[in-house]
């Protein structure tokens, strides 16, 4: 540590210290009173589903799709 000098071993030490608490206090913030979670999760909605659209015909439908081109072209 004496290469990195006596200022930049305590900004690391900081640094540290503040990397491995900010967890720790969010933690204990929302663990302690799930009002504080549940206020916070109330605003976020996560998953937003569009509107369902319609379905795809079926493979039947498809192939009967399919068979009345195939009429088309052969018979003009």
């Amino acid at each position: 540590m004496s290469s990195l000098g006596t200022s930049k071993g305590v900004l690391e030490i900081a640094k540290f210290g503040l990397y491995v608490s900010v967890p720790i206090v969010l933690m204990y913030y929302f663990a302690n009173n799930t009002k504080n979670m549940q206020k916070f999760m109330g605003k976020h909605s996560y998953v937003v589903y569009p509107p369902e659209a319609s379905r795809p015909p079926s493979p039947e439908e498809l192939r009967e799709m399919a068979r009345e081109i195939a009429r088309k072209r052969n018979h003009p």
